[in-house]
């Protein structure tokens, strides 16, 4: 291609850090850019006016992981085992997400990612995957972040499944919220032995849209449905970008 897709990659917050401070897995950035992608950074910090002169110029989105979401959005009050909330970095996410749905601009969302996308549509969470629904499969797993701990089931012939080129895929977990009830128009197409939501879609949606539960951003090294899911969401920005 002769020019290469923007990607804006959303940023992670220090919580309890002085000064607060905005980072990003370097991670992401290099799947983006494996796949021909050129990565731009978004802080949760952005004023709105800086966020719409940015977002004018990006072809796509990545909604990456990070802490858990403010239980209040979906009308809840916290557990005792929540973990670094940040209030501006949720509104920001959410805000993005809808300005990609309305728009059509290619959207993968991430762990923290796909759960902000349901939270965006309305939908709730669970807030500690380990006793609400409770499981004994290990969703936060203690080994390298490279390594897959469990499978997930894959719906045939969904879109998810089209782009990972799999049915059943082995994943790494790293999550504490899961999904709980779906946000509108939202379709679960993947889930783990315990039945922990893993996949989501928007049936209907015209332009790109996928979110995973699992960190594929740490796995593209071995794995080519890893690999399938950033380069998918880079063909379809460098597609969004050709038609401006």
């Amino acid at each position: 291609m002769s020019t290469f897709p923007l990607i804006g990659v959303s940023m992670s917050i220090t919580v309890k850090a002085s000064p607060e401070r905005a980072y990003v897995n370097s991670t992401y950035l290099n799947a983006i850019q494996q796949a021909g992608g050129v990565p731009v950074a978004l802080p949760a910090q952005l004023s709105p006016r800086s966020w719409e002169r940015l977002a004018a110029g990006l072809d796509g989105l990545l909604l990456t992981g990070g802490g858990d979401i403010d239980p209040a959005l979906f009308g809840e009050t916290p557990h005792p085992t929540l973990y670094d909330v940040a209030p501006i970095r949720d509104t920001f996410e959410a805000t993005a997400a809808r300005w990609a749905l309305e728009r059509q601009v290619p959207l993968l969302c991430v762990c923290r990612g796909l759960q902000v996308l349901n939270v965006a549509l309305g939908g709730t969470l669970y807030q500690d995957v380990g006793t609400e629904p409770g499981t004994q499969l290990e969703h936060s797993q203690k080994g390298p972040r490279d390594e897959p701990t469990h499978k997930v089931k894959v719906t045939p012939g969904s879109r998810l499944a089209e782009v990972l080129g799999a049915d059943e895929v082995e994943v790494n977990s790293m999550h504490h919220q899961a999904v709980k009830a779906l946000g509108r128009g939202l379709t679960a197409c993947a889930w783990a032995p315990d039945q922990i939501v893993e996949g989501l879609e928007l049936p209907g949606h015209d332009g790109f849209l996928l979110a995973v539960q699992w960190h594929p951003e740490e796995l593209i090294g071995h794995s080519e449905p890893a690999r399938r899911l950033f380069s998918a969401l880079v063909t379809h920005a460098a597609a969004a970008r050709a038609r401006k």
